[in-house]
């Protein structure tokens, strides 16, 4: 027990021999100030993901099939996008899903049998594109 009493002792008077000439050296430098310059903030912060959707119709019948295209930014290529039904005041997700093309791009076959005017947007990634309308009569 009193081995490593004394090598505990020993050890700290090392770190404390070591370290008291490197505070020494910096006791002339000036307290470091509240006005030196910084990186901003949102330069050090990684850029959000983001999507586009633009369906290829404004207007189809119903079960007939169109297209939601759409670009990908700060996406990895191979990232699954979901599309979205506005239903009432909720966001359901149908069975349509892609995935983001090497070049940052996607395109989505799209049938739709709900008539009226449905609000679609594509999700995935962390991202939500604008709604994109379509009508189906």
């Amino acid at each position: 027990m009193n081995r490593l009493k004394y090598a505990s002792l020993a050890g700290l008077a090392a770190v404390a021999v070591l370290t008291v000439p490197a505070v020494a050296a910096n006791a002339g430098d000036p307290p470091p100030s509240d006005t030196a310059p910084q990186a901003p903030a949102a330069e050090a912060a990684a850029p959000r993901p983001a999507l586009t959707a633009k369906a290829s119709v404004a207007s189809v019948r119903a079960w007939q099939q169109f297209n939601i295209n759409g670009v990908s930014r700060h996406m990895a290529t191979g990232t699954r996008v979901t599309l979205q039904e506005k239903q009432g005041k909720r966001w359901v997700s149908l069975a349509a899903t892609v995935n983001i093309k090497y070049d940052a791009t996607y395109s989505m076959p799209v049938k739709l049998g709900l008539k009226g005017h449905n609000a679609l947007r594509i999700v995935g990634g962390g991202a939500v594109s604008p709604v994109a309308h379509v009508t189906v009569r």
